[in-house]
Parts: C-alpha cells; sequence; structure tokens
C-alpha cells in the first residue's frame, strides 16, 4: 500500500503507537512541540526556495536576510480559503456518497471491526472530470493550484492545526487523552473519530491530500505549457509516475485498513497535518521545480527512468499486498506455496516467504527506486528536486533499525531466528 502517514512523514509505524511504550522522556516533552514548529515553516521554506529562488537553496546569513525571508512566508487569502474550502466539501461529498463499496477493517483491541466506504479509486476519476469540466467552461483557469500554491499552502496548514485542536478538545471531552496536553494534541486522544457519517482518519489519509498530490502535479503541467509554450517529457514522466502510484493506492485502499494508523493510531495532528499539508505539498517539489527547468532528456535515460520506476513500484505494490494477505489468511499460497513462517511466543506470525523471505523490508526497496526515479528527471542544477529521495532514505533506514530493535525486545529468540532466517535488512546481498 501507499504507506502510512506517520511512517511517511515521521518515521514513526508500527513499532511505536499512540500508547508511547517506546517514547523517550525528551521526546513526550519537547518532540511534538519542536515537530510541530518546525515542520510547517520547513515546508513554507521549500516553495520559497522554489519560487523566490528557482530552486536554489536560501541560505540566510544574518538577521535581516532571516527576516527578508520571514516576511516571503505565504498566507492565506480570500481565494485560497474559497478554493480549499470547496476542495475539502467535494471529497467530503464524494467520500460519503460516491459510488463505492462498505468494508470491515481488522479487529480493533476490543475486538470492534468498523465499517469503512471505499470509493477512492472513483474518487479521484470524479475529481478529474469535475476539474477538468471547471477548466472547460472556464470557471477555473487551469493553473490555479500552481498560481494559488503558497496561499493554498498557509490555509491547508491552518486547516490542520484546526482540526487538530477540534479533535483534541473532543477527547478531552469524553475524558481521554494522557493529560499532556502537548503530546495529546499531537498524537490524538481519540482512535477513530468519526463525523457526518465520515472516518475521519481514513479521510485525512486518503483523500484531500493524496488526490491533491495528483491534482497540483497536473496543475504545474498546465503552468509549463502556458509560461513556456511546451511540456518536457521530465514533466510528464514525474506526472505519470506519481499519478500511477496516488491511483494505485486508491486502488488499492483496503489495504490501507491493516496499517498501524487505521488499527491503533490515534487521530491528533501528526495525522492531520501529514495527511493534509506534508504530501500534498512536499511530494510535488520535483514537478513544482520542472515548471521553470526545461531540459531534454535523451531516449536511453527515458528508458532507464521508466524501467526504474517500474522496478520499484513492482517491488513495492507485491511485497506489501504480499504482506496485507498474509495477515488476513495466513493460509494463502504466496508464489504458488503454502506460506512459511514463524509464530512467536507472543502469538505473531513472521512471515518468511516471498518477498518477505528475500529481506525484512523489500518494500523499502521498490519505495526508494520509486523515489528516486521521481527525482532524476529535475537534473543535477540545483538540489532541492532531490529533498524527497534524501529525505525517505533517511527516514526509512532510521525506520528499518528502530523496527529491528522494537522487534527483538519484543520477540527476543524469536526475532533472532527469524534474522537467521532472513539475513538482509533491505537490499539483499548487501544490506
Amino acid at each position: 500500500m501507499y504507506g502510512s502517514v506517520s511512517e511517511h512523514v515521521f518515521g514513526l509505524g508500527s513499532p511505536i503507537g499512540t500508547e508511547g511504550r517506546d517514547l523517550t522522556p525528551a521526546w513526550r516533552s519537547a518532540g511534538p512541540l519542536l515537530l510541530m514548529l518546525g515542520l510547517p515553516p520547513l515546508t513554507a521554506y521549500l516553495w520559497i526556495c522554489l519560487r523566490e529562488g528557482g530552486g536554489a537553496l536560501l541560505l540566510p546569513l544574518s538577521a535581516a536576510e532571516v527576516r527578508e525571508l520571514a516576511a516571503r512566508l505565504p498566507v492565506p487569502t480570500p481565494r485560497s480559503m474559497v478554493l480549499y474550502g470547496s476542495w475539502v466539501g467535494l471529497q467530503m461529498a464524494l467520500h460519503r456518497w460516491g459510488p463505492g463499496r462498505l468494508q470491515l477493517g481488522t479487529p480493533l483491541a476490543d475486538g470492534a471491526r468498523l465499517a469503512y466506504r471505499l470509493n477512492g479509486w472513483s474518487a479521484l476519476w470524479a475529481t478529474l472530470v469535475v476539474l477538468a469540466t471547471a477548466v472547460a467552461l472556464g470557471v477555473l483557469p487551469p493553473t490555479v493550484a500552481y498560481d494559488e500554491f503558497g496561499p493554498l499552502l498557509a490555509t491547508a496548514t491552518l486547516a490542520a492545526f484546526a482540526l487538530a485542536a477540534l479533535l483534541y478538545a473532543q477527547g478531552r471531552r469524553a475524558g481521554a487523552g494522557t493529560g499532556e496536553p502537548a503530546r495529546d494534541y499531537f498524537l490524538g486522544t481519540t482512535l477513530n473519530p468519526r463525523w457526518a457519517g465520515l472516518d475521519l482518519k481514513f479521510f485525512c489519509e486518503t483523500r484531500p491530500g493524496l488526490i491533491l498530490w495528483a491534482v497540483f502535479n497536473l496543475s504545474f503541467v498546465a503552468a509549463q505549457y502556458q509560461r513556456h509554450g511546451t511540456v518536457t517529457t521530465a514533466m510528464l514522466l514525474v506526472t505519470a509516475f506519481q499519478l500511477l502510484y496516488v491511483a494505485d493506492c486508491l486502488f488499492h485502499e483496503e489495504a490501507i485498513l491493516t496499517t498501524w494508523d487505521i488499527t491503533r493510531e490515534r487521530l491528533g495532528w501528526m495525522l492531520v497535518w501529514g495527511g493534509l499539508v506534508w504530501v500534498p505539498f512536499t511530494y510535488t517539489l520535483q514537478a513544482h521545480y520542472l515548471v521553470d527547468h526545461l531540459h531534454a532528456l535523451p531516449p536511453a535515460a527515458i528508458a532507464g527512468l521508466v524501467g526504474l520506476n517500474l522496478a520499484g513500484y513492482a517491488v513495492f505494490r507485491a511485497s506489501n499486498l504480499q504482506k496485507h494477505r498474509f495477515r488476513l489468511d495466513p493460509g494463502r499460497p504466496v508464489w504458488g506455496r503454502t506460506p512459511e513462517y514463524i509464530r512467536t511466543a507472543a502469538g505473531s506470525l513472521l512471515l518468511i516467504s516471498g518477498f518477505w523471505g528475500m529481506a525484512r523490508h523489500l518494500n523499502y526497496l521498490g519505495d526508494l527506486a520509486m523515489a528516486l526515479a521521481w527525482c532524476l528527471p529535475a537534473g543535477f542544477a540545483h538540489p532541492l528536486p532531490y529533498f524527497y529521495v534524501v529525505y525517505m532514505t533517511v527516514l526509512l533506514l532510521h525506520r528499518e533499525r528502530r523496527d529491528n530493535a522494537v522487534c527483538r525486545a519484543k520477540y527476543g529468540p524469536d526475532w533472532d531466528a527469524y534474522c537467521r532466517r532472513v539475513r538482509w535488512r533491505i537490499l539483499p546481498g548487501v544490506y
């Protein structure tokens, strides 16, 4: 599956949840505040580097330059608020009433199974039809998302903080939470808040931000054509690669129901801001950069990039589907054979067949291959387009190391036996 927001933004995930059993005292007290104060300005800084620096990193060297940089921070506008409000309203309507099916989630800690409406695939294409119609009728210019990117970023950020505050207040009224305000606001107090028939956590993970990622890229294509009279192959590759990723996630939406975010993570600022802001406003860096950076790619480079992305996608998708299906039915064949696994003393099953017998996190290898394929079309004039692949490499390497330590502590000798059977961590034969 596409990967949980907590995993792709903060390096969290299954071993560390809202129970906080593995959180250090420093993280519990200062970590949430530092992230909430630091990540929104970082996201805005990346936008400033694109719009004001042409992709170059702007490094202020004096107090005056810091103030000048701060003065460029985007702010909401009436137009951005109308656009973003309409966008979220459209996604809520499509999720609530669009064609789809109901699917029961995995059992929660209390044994309950919640019903989820799965219609992300139809919502994606319905959204594109609605926007194409609005453009054709002259209601919206095709470059509106590009033109309003900064104000939309500011608006989405305020919306994320506001929604997290409402969730925090709701949890406090219900007597939920740990009594640590910063941590409760950041991690959330309620596991599965539902308003007006919508599961807010599932909605934030899969709809406004994820589909907006694809819409932003299409607007960047229009902006490049409007500004330069052409659409480069590099732009088309990045847009196609990432549209495949988004569409694939929504097509396999059911797989998200088994992730830690849905089953164990409470809904707070971390998941809300990650889904509404981080994903659509940072994962679009490459296409945003390419709007004003036109260069040709030789046929060999095009073939290599397509091959790299498809190979990464195949490993990423197939390995995650194997794990998802094994969780639902441990007896289901893997590559035509009965799956092998280690049953731990804790009751968990550790799959050692298929991709999961080749490396403990081969899905990370696919993720990183795709990340590199998304960045390489931007060329090498500036480092900014490579933010995503560098960030994901650091995050996933750290996550794998942390997961290994947590699982060794949890499973003891069973984990050691698993590691003897599955020697490699991410890249077979190398690491």
